[in-house]
């Protein structure tokens, strides 16, 4: 048997804030899924390009 939503149910909430002040907003941190898929694809090409140069940097 779950015991969690029991414990939990009885929680006081606590805002980070003080009454009165709003939200801060929320960040938008980076993420490739956010990217159209021309710009992943040229993404990818750039880093298959350097890890080719890598390997043939390397032969020499």
């Amino acid at each position: 048997m779950l015991y969690y939503n029991v414990s939990m149910s009885d929680h006081a909430h606590y805002h980070h804030h003080h009454p009165g002040h709003h939200h801060p907003p929320a960040t938008i941190h980076a993420s490739i899924l956010r990217l159209a898929v021309t710009q992943r694809l040229a993404a990818a090409a750039v880093v298959v390009a350097l890890l080719w140069a890598a390997v043939f940097w390397a032969m020499n």
